[in-house]
């Protein structure tokens, strides 16, 4: 079985989450990873390093610089013919991406997989994480999207994958990119990162929020996260969300300064390794999933915390 990975990139580096689609689909085949960018002959090579990658394709055009789902998708299901499968990050790109080459395919996707069971079957999360669905795929072509944290990331180097060249159509006329405001910030990137610092609705306001959470945060070392509600309220932004509607994370630990614990939040962030979670309500949900919970006042505890560290 041969399968297609879609490698996230910014034109000058793989993304984290490539590699743990890479694991995902070397569990079904041999590995073909395809690189589509403008100017990303250097994302190539570094995607040919990837151990468990057997060959790199790279389709360089003006088109395929910012991933426009409505230019990447037909080059993709033009290059399925040689594929068996197709394999994509379950990541903003990659949800935006694999519905439209499922659908120019004429299959079902098989959505944010948990486990690979066999060439055809696979687990995946339903009713937000609190019960697994085996599904199984009689489609001859599998278009997949892997959730990043249940899977262990390849190594970034040991492979020696070709590298060729590959053509589609380019730009579609459908769509076109008009700007992007990135958030920078030199905290850790918050699905990446070891340590990860959330604060709910409990904080009170933007100041509060910023005020307590992140002098925690820096001694740790650790990224900011936020729940829905506190995002919402306007405490943090959108790009700080842990949960089913936010991101997905499983950091070494993660500590929950004020969040109640509702299920949309608890499916981004219980596969965290630690959970360590602050709230002055002792019936919160959080703390049945916690492995550390301290009952209290967190404008108490939390600068108490930070002081000590």
């Amino acid at each position: 079985m041969s399968v297609l990975v879609w490698v996230e990139h910014d034109n000058a580096s793989v993304k984290d989450a490539t590699l743990a689609a890479v694991t995902a689909a070397g569990k079904l085949g041999d590995v073909h990873a395809l690189v589509a960018g403008k100017g990303a002959q250097a994302v190539a090579d570094e995607a040919a390093k990837i151990a468990g990658v057997a060959k790199v394709l790279l389709a360089d055009d003006a088109a395929y610089e910012h991933a426009l789902a409505e230019n990447v998708a037909p080059l993709i299901a033009g290059l399925m013919s040689g594929y068996d499968a197709f394999v994509a990050p379950s990541t903003s790109h990659g949800k935006n991406i694999a519905p439209r080459v499922a659908a120019l395919l004429d299959v079902a996707q098989i959505s944010d997989i948990l486990s690979v069971e066999s060439a055809d079957t696979f687990t995946r999360p339903i009713y937000a994480g609190n019960a697994i669905a085996t599904v199984q795929s009689s489609d001859a072509k599998k278009v997949i999207t892997v959730r990043g944290t249940a899977f262990e990331k390849a190594a970034t180097s040991g492979g020696s994958a070709s590298v060729e060249a590959a053509s589609g159509a380019g730009d579609a006329g459908l769509s076109s990119f008009v700007g992007a405001e990135i958030a920078k910030s030199e905290r850790p990137e918050l699905t990446a990162a070891k340590i990860i610092v959330s604060g709910g609705r409990a904080l009170g306001s933007e100041e509060q929020f910023h005020a307590v959470i992140d002098p925690l945060a820096d001694k740790l070392g650790a990224a900011v996260g936020a729940s829905r509600a506190a995002v919402d309220a306007g405490y943090a932004p959108n790009d700080y969300q842990v949960g089913q509607t936010g991101k997905i994370v499983a950091p070494e630990v993660y500590v929950a300064i004020g969040i109640s614990g509702a299920i949309q939040h608890l499916a981004g962030m219980k596969d965290s390794k630690t959970i360590i979670a602050i709230n002055k309500d002792e019936d919160a949900p959080i703390f049945q999933v916690a492995d550390i919970g301290l009952v209290g006042d967190l404008f108490k505890i939390v600068p108490a915390l930070t002081g000590k560290l």
